[in-house]
């Protein structure tokens, strides 16, 4: 069965540090939308405020918004609360386990603002 909050990234190999992830879910409306396209960037330490690409303990893979780090990590956010899992439920986040920083929306609605 798939997870409502997990997103579909394309698998980076050691030369591409870009890739697209497709957002599967309600839970970062009305930023973001199921179906939406994000540019992301491996590898780079996430900012408050920005949207990663990150993994739970759990191994779901999400689309969440930095809230803060914490001792034990990063602090992920749904930006719609009554539809996500986010830090709330499943705690913070290890730096090993954010995966990517998102640039911008690369389709359908091109932004970088998110």
């Amino acid at each position: 069965m798939s997870d409502p909050e997990s997103t579909r990234p394309a698998e980076p190999g050691p030369s591409a540090p870009l890739g697209f992830v497709e957002v599967v879910g309600r839970s970062m409306e009305p930023a973001l939308r199921a179906g939406d396209r994000l540019l992301v960037a491996y590898g780079r330490t996430p900012r408050p405020g920005q949207v990663v690409l990150a993994r739970f303990a759990d191994g779901t893979v999400v689309v969440k918004r930095v809230a803060e780090r914490r001792e034990r990590g990063w602090w992920l956010l749904s930006d719609n609360a009554a539809e996500g899992v986010d830090s709330r439920h499943r705690g913070a986040v290890g730096d090993a386990d954010v995966l990517a920083v998102a640039l911008g929306r690369w389709w359908p609605r091109p932004s970088l603002v998110l």
